[in-house]
């Protein structure tokens, strides 16, 4: 439910999509290693799909929230918003509002950065990131106790097209062999 993706936007989807993604990929591939790599609600939703997964070495995340709080204050005004922008195409969606919003509170990034722990994680975030303020990365830091975290200087909201900080991610993936 959200850019090019099929269905409506739904964090409990969107969970399950990561599910299904990793099970694909171990079932079809059999790696030695998985590692989540994530930005912005992706991102969030990642750190909590890995935590619960031990098949998850690990986790990179660009610019994520640390809680769906200020969306599930509002959601009408929320679910509104994911029509205007694309994300909910369907107009009887969600058939349940109510378990529909409720899932913006299911989700803990800060309690699944700790579930995650010692697994490494690394965090980045640009300091003028217009949607997510820098504390939420620093909040998910705290709460794994050993993350890597970098504040990406004039970096916006959507990291994965700075060169910066795709060449820190790979520095840090290549240092996790």
């Amino acid at each position: 439910g959200c850019g090019n993706s099929e269905g409506d936007f739904s964090l409990q989807g969107w969970i399950e999509d990561l599910r299904a993604a990793i099970d694909h990929l171990v079932a079809e591939t059999e790696p030695t290693q998985v590692w989540m790599l994530g930005t912005n609600t992706g991102a969030s939703l990642g750190l909590c799909v890995a935590s619960d997964d031990p098949r998850v070495s690990g986790c990179a995340l660009l610019g994520p929230r640390a809680d769906f709080d200020d969306w599930a204050e509002h959601p009408r005004k929320f679910l509104e918003h994911t029509r205007e922008i694309g994300a909910v195409r369907t107009p009887s969606f969600p058939a349940q509002f109510d378990e529909w919003s409720r899932e913006l509170r299911r989700f803990r990034p800060v309690e699944s950065a700790r579930r995650l722990a010692p697994r490494p994680l690394l965090l980045m975030h640009g300091d003028e990131d217009e949607l997510v303020p820098e504390s939420d990365s620093r909040a998910i830091a705290e709460a794994h106790g050993s993350a890597e975290m970098h504040i990406i200087q004039g970096g916006g909201h959507r990291l994965r097209h700075d060169p910066r900080a795709i060449a820190m991610l790979i520095g840090w993936l290549d240092r996790q062999r």
